[in-house]
């Protein structure tokens, strides 16, 4: 079975950056998609970040816009979040999701285990 190992998480001061890193564990085949999610204590889980391996587009959240960045490695089963110029309020949890299939399958979901981001001085 598949799985994903995200790293990178850790605390920063405000105005900092980090690298998120998700990495797959065994193979993926065709793939469509990598998003990131995040998920803050008492709240909804919430979208951050995607980009599609079809057509190479790009999907940010409204409060991200402008300060994080994504990519993803389909020959390297790798995918990245660049978060610069970070608050406190980007702390939380954030998920990695790869969304594939096999030439005999539907698509799936696979999902991280999060790694913690936290924000503060």
């Amino acid at each position: 079975q598949v799985q994903l190992a995200e790293s990178g998480g850790g605390l920063v001061q405000p105005g900092g950056s980090l690298r998120l890193s998700c990495v797959v564990i065994g193979r993926l085949y065709i793939l469509n998609a990598v998003t990131w999610y995040r998920q803050a204590p008492g709240k909804q889980r919430e979208m951050v970040a995607s980009i599609s391996f079809d057509d190479g587009s790009t999907n940010f959240a409204d409060s991200v816009k402008g300060r994080f960045t994504i990519s993803g490695d389909d020959a390297e089963n790798s995918a990245y979040l660049e978060m610069n110029g970070l608050r406190p309020e980007d702390t939380a949890v954030y998920y990695c999701n790869w969304r594939s299939r096999t030439p005999l399958t539907s698509w799936r979901d696979y999902w991280g285990q999060g790694t913690q981001v936290t924000v503060s001085s």
